[in-house]
């Protein structure tokens, strides 16, 4: 019986490494890809990125505000505290981005947003019970007195 025990632990240990080192891939893997590949060529004023905005009928301090969004969306991923709501204004910010998409864009790569929703999607999943204490509700946390998630 003790024995049994100790392999059902061992396995959840095991389980549960593997699961904060998914987590942890996807949020670097995410913030790289939101700081440097689009908030960068925004922030800088890439030819690609006016384009875009000149085409949605924005002015440019509307590409400005957009790659600084992207950017504190990158930081928040890497900071384990506000990953969860990080990855929870991601996925609305590609809401909107998928609507402007749909609209001004004529449709063209709509679909790009919801690739990276479903990551976005895990992450907050995982960092649930952060994003419920910054918003003040008792999380598993605060009932059980142990943290309610992985790392």
């Amino acid at each position: 019986m003790t024995s049994t025990v100790t392999a059902t632990i061992d396995t959840a240990a095991k389980s549960s490494k593997s699961v904060v080192r998914g987590v942890w891939t996807l949020r670097i893997l995410l913030a790289l890809f939101f700081a440097g590949a689009s908030a960068l060529p925004k922030l800088l004023a890439l030819p690609a990125a006016v384009t875009v905005f000149d085409a949605i009928g924005v002015g440019h301090w509307f590409m400005y505000v957009t790659g600084l969004l992207e950017l504190a969306g990158a930081v928040g991923l890497l900071v384990r505290r506000l990953a969860g709501p990080a990855a929870t204004a991601l996925i609305v910010f590609l809401l909107c981005a998928f609507v402007t998409q749909l609209t001004a864009m004529h449709g063209e790569n709509a679909g790009t947003p919801f690739l990276f929703m479903i990551p976005l999607a895990v992450i907050a999943w995982n960092r649930r019970a952060d994003t419920a204490e910054l918003l003040g509700r008792r999380g598993p946390r605060q009932a059980t007195g142990q943290r309610g998630q992985l790392r």
